[in-house]
């Protein structure tokens, strides 16, 4: 079995191409430069002692106008973009996938904590993980049948722990790449400062109002907040209020108590189902809005565009425009869709 492997040198694709090779898999380890890559041969060293071949594919410019434009775009628009599902749905299985098969591969893995079932005649989906604490389908949710019918998930059966273990068995320990505790093209920047240095001009200060259209205080620029924010928006002397509402046309930041944080519904747009076709109708499911947040029981509306509607069994968290809402039963990955304005 030929098997493309996104393969960034870190802990998680290390075990997975030790996994693979194990299974007597032929590996070719793909590891893409990315903006700010400072140090691109570390993943090829990983590879020649692991003994599987190895190259590197330039994305920067494909990476930088199919997810750090739209997640700069994204937070100027008043939206709180998720930039793992894009780099997922474009670069690793799209661009990525694409080049293995050009290399001949008939799979491509990856080290997500995620499980892949399905086959024999049956649609392929996707399962969390078994470390549920790592568990990645969150971000996940975009791929398409067409993708999951040549995707693997070596690791989605280990715990992190495993995984460690296995890395130091190998004797790789002290090659792998530091483990990346935020966006990874931050490169341990905030994305304010990306923000500030991309669109400097379209961040402004501007108004805190309530409901009511009172003026509380001011903002630094609506970039820097999301919806069911509490802390750092310097209201002094208020009671406890929470971010309802960013209005880029007004650039204003509407705030409220927390009698007003709970959402009942909210509306969603570009909906995949990973088992295939989106099927309209209502369907009972677990709804999470937030990576690793809390499943909570909803009843999702699906419409022929592939809009939708969610609605809390009992009042939840505050939907963020921009985010991903990702529909569950048990451990299964139903599909998601972006949270709508």
């Amino acid at each position: 079995m030929r098997v493309a492997l996104a393969f960034s040198g870190g802990v998680d694709s290390t075990a997975a191409a030790v996994l693979l090779k194990r299974r007597g898999s032929y590996v070719l380890a793909l590891t893409m430069r990315l903006p700010g890559d400072t140090n691109p041969e570390a993943a090829g060293a990983i590879a020649k002692a692991i003994d599987i071949e190895h190259a590197t594919l330039d994305v920067t410019a494909d990476f930088d106008s199919l997810v750090i434009q739209p997640f700069v775009q994204g937070y100027l628009e008043g939206l709180t973009p998720n930039p793992c599902v894009k780099c997922n749905r474009y670069v690793k299985f799209g661009i990525l996938l694409g080049e293995a098969r050009k290399r001949g591969c008939e799979y491509l893995a990856t080290g997500h904590y995620a499980r892949r079932v399905g086959g024999n005649g049956k649609p392929y989906s996707i399962l969390k993980a078994v470390d549920i604490k790592k568990d990645q389908s969150y971000v996940l949710w975009a791929l398409s049948q067409e993708v999951l019918v040549s995707t693997l998930f070596p690791v989605g059966d280990l715990t992190k722990h495993e995984v460690e273990e296995l890395v130091r068995r190998e004797g790789l320990s002290d090659m792998v790449q530091p483990e990346s505790q935020d966006i990874c093209f931050l490169r341990g920047h905030s994305y304010y400062e990306l923000l500030e240095s991309r669109a400097p001009d379209t961040i402004r200060p501007g108004p805190i109002k309530d409901l009511d259209g009172k003026t509380l205080g001011r903002h630094k620029g609506l970039a820097f907040y999301t919806v069911g924010q509490r802390h750092g928006l310097g209201l002094g002397g208020h009671e406890a209020l929470y971010v309802l509402e960013l209005r880029p046309k007004d650039n204003t930041l509407v705030v409220g108590g927390i009698e007003y944080r709970k959402s009942r519904e909210f509306a969603i747009r570009d909906m995949n189902c990973a088992s295939g076709a989106i099927e309209t109708g209502t369907m009972s499911c677990d709804v999470v809005t937030r990576y690793r947040g809390r499943p909570l029981p909803a009843e999702v509306e699906v419409y022929p565009d592939k809009t939708g509607k969610v609605r809390y069994v009992e009042p939840g968290p505050p939907a963020a425009p921009g985010q991903s809402a990702v529909f569950y039963s048990g451990d299964e990955l139903l599909g998601g869709g972006i949270i709508s304005r």
